[in-house]
């Protein structure tokens, strides 16, 4: 079994079509590595049968000559993706007991590939969270430690899909990422995130978040593994008025042609007061191996960064008042009974929405609200448009951007939970190129002083996913990452 959780996906899919191994013995194997580290608290659901039927029938496509190119590998989905037949909750009481009668666009594209479903991944209630302690199922723990033992951390809102992969429980997973939510718990799991451009995974299936700023994308062990996933995942979506429709290519052609040539910026703006002396000195080595590889590193601006969280934690609780308010207890999910239709609706919200969410509820029917709009929503979104234009404008002169990807490593389970301020300030890294819409990918670099991961961030002009993942790989080969966590299945054996 070790061996087999040992590959990574793009050596399993060669392993697959060489016959030295069966899909059916690969998803068995990942289905016993869940059972072993359950302790995580990573799914709120296995689905073993779901899963040996799908193994199967990659085994007979794969013997036929019809294999998908992610045939018999076996991922985890993130609980914010609607999967039919299989309970969808948003990792929230409200929603307990829903079982969509649908598949999300972007779990189709995995099945129709030949991806095997292993199980629904825990995460943040309604992805609002950054280190998965506010899911309704309890906080997911990271495979990480430190010599204590003691419980990290493994960050959110997809933190239950970036502790499974790093727990080798799933081989790849589903993220969502709004304003940091598939690259921090990437950086704080030691894997790889890649938020796609915005618009190029469909939404559609996709319990709604912030709309104008929610983007599925993968995570897996590997850049190569994180392209290959991306490839399935990504498509043009009719159902989906924000889906766009713009050729990606083929991510994997290139992935080994290096960087020689380009320009990568490294913002001023990105070295801040009281951020961990370790990511500082990580960044450092980060351009020292950009320009080994053959890039120019030079000195950008991006001059409204210092907004951009602040922008974010109106323009997101916003939306999300916006798109929660469908949450009534009427059509599906939980049902307070009252004796009128506003107690029901009352009761029903108070007892399904948990307090992260109730407080980002709050914030955003504030900032909507007669008198408060003009002085607080609508200023955002127009400082919004100006964080849009430093990174269109610092893109006409370097061809990506090398940041760090959080502030700090991973923190104990419980120590920042009761400080919303502290905790949102995990994403200052991240929220700048969510609000620009453009693709970011964090990979796994270098490891804390105490033995945590620490990520690095690369960010790309809109729709070049082609130039990220060259970059991440010329990262990932730099950094020589193959740390395996503690506590992942078969670790301590």
């Amino acid at each position: 079994m070790t061996d087999l959780l040992s590959l990574t996906a793009t050596e399993a899919r060669h392993a697959l079509d060489q016959k030295d191994i069966k899909a059916v013995e690969l998803t068995e194997a990942y289905l016993n590595a869940a059972t072993e580290t359950e302790a995580l608290n990573a799914y709120t659901v296995l689905t073993p049968e779901k899963a040996m039927d799908m193994a199967k029938a990659s085994d007979e496509r794969i013997a036929s000559g019809n294999a998908g190119p992610l045939e018999g590998i076996p991922l985890g989905v993130k609980d914010l993706f609607c999967t039919e037949g299989v309970e969808t909750t948003a990792c929230s009481n409200i929603l307990k007991g829903f079982n969509p009668a649908y598949e999300s666009t972007v779990t189709a594209n995995l099945w129709a590939d030949g991806a095997v479903m292993l199980g629904k991944l825990n995460c943040d209630e309604f992805a609002m969270g950054s280190a998965n302690e506010t899911s309704a199922f309890g906080p997911v723990i990271s495979p990480w430690t430190t010599a204590d033992d003691a419980d990290y951390v493994p960050g959110g809102s997809s933190g239950g899909s970036a502790a499974s992969v790093a727990a080798r429980s799933s081989l790849m997973a589903t993220g969502t990422d709004t304003g940091g939510s598939s690259r921090q718990p990437a950086a704080f799991c030691g894997i790889v995130g890649l938020k796609p451009t915005y618009g190029r995974c469909s939404r559609r299936g996709i319990v709604a978040f912030a709309s104008s700023l929610d983007q599925a994308g993968p995570l897996a062990r590997s850049v190569e593994d994180t392209a290959l996933m991306l490839q399935s995942m990504a498509s043009h979506d009719p159902g989906d008025s924000t889906s766009v429709q713009e050729d990606m290519g083929d991510l994997l052609s290139g992935l080994e042609d290096g960087i020689k040539g380009m320009t990568v910026g490294i913002p001023a703006e990105y070295t801040m007061d009281g951020m961990d002396e370790s990511i500082a000195r990580l960044w450092d080595e980060g351009r020292r191996w950009m320009e080994d590889a053959g890039a120019t590193c030079v000195e950008v601006s991006l001059p409204h960064t210092s907004y951009a969280l602040p922008t974010y934690y109106i323009i997101a609780p916003a939306e999300a008042s916006s798109n929660l308010a469908r949450y009534d207890g009427v059509r599906y999910g939980q049902r307070i009974d009252a004796s009128s239709l506003d107690e029901m609706y009352a009761n029903t919200r108070a007892a399904g929405f948990g307090a992260e969410v109730q407080r980002r509820v709050l914030i955003g029917t504030y900032v909507l609200s007669a008198g408060y709009y003009d002085a607080y929503y609508l200023k955002a979104q127009k400082t919004r448009r100006l964080i849009q234009q430093d990174f269109i404008s610092v893109f006409e002169g370097v061809d990506l951007l090398l940041t760090p990807a959080t502030p700090s490593a991973s923190f104990p389970v419980g120590q920042e939970v009761t400080d919303p301020v502290t905790m949102y300030l995990n994403d200052v890294f991240t929220v700048p190129a969510s609000l620009a819409g453009v693709p970011a990918m964090a990979v796994p670099a270098g490891l804390s002083g105490e033995g945590l991961p620490l990520g690095l961030q690369l960010i790309a002009p809109s729709f070049r996913e082609d130039t990220l993942v060259r970059a991440g790989r010329v990262l990932e080969k730099a950094a020589g990452f193959n740390a395996i966590a503690s506590r992942a299945a078969g670790a301590r054996q």
